[in-house]
């Protein structure tokens, strides 16, 4: 099974984290963090990474249900989505897929959740 769902953005690397931001807002995402990869890999490593940023996304209401069904469920929040920059220039904006991530919880009613958050998800990156 595939891990995460992504699309091509046809426009800079800037105006992809804003679209993805918004596209996630309207779902009923937030960010709760943003790590920008290539500047922490620039300070610790002393290396050149390409332009990547993890962003934290979560829907309070999914995380809260989750949580009152699995407490230690909050290991695999929040919902991470990246931006990346390839080599060629063409910018990719991806998503965790949650029902990859639940496979390793052996519980139908996060099973649900997952997939409405799934579908969530699938949404914000068809509209990117």
């Amino acid at each position: 099974m595939k891990y995460y769902l992504s699309t091509t953005y046809n426009g800079t690397f800037d105006e992809a984290i804003e679209k993805a931001t918004g596209e996630l807002k309207k779902e009923g995402f937030g960010i709760l963090t943003e790590i920008d990869v290539k500047d922490t890999l620039r300070q610790k490593l002393d290396v050149d990474f390409k332009k990547y940023r993890i962003l934290g996304a979560c829907n309070p209401g999914f995380a809260y249900q989750a949580l009152q069904i699995e407490d230690k469920i909050g290991t695999m929040l929040p919902c991470n989505v990246i931006v990346e920059e390839h080599e060629d220039g063409s910018v990719e904006v991806s998503a965790v897929d949650p029902m990859a991530s639940m496979q390793a919880v052996d519980n139908d009613e996060l099973h649900n959740i997952a997939t409405e958050v799934r579908n969530l998800l699938e949404k914000v990156i068809r509209n990117i």
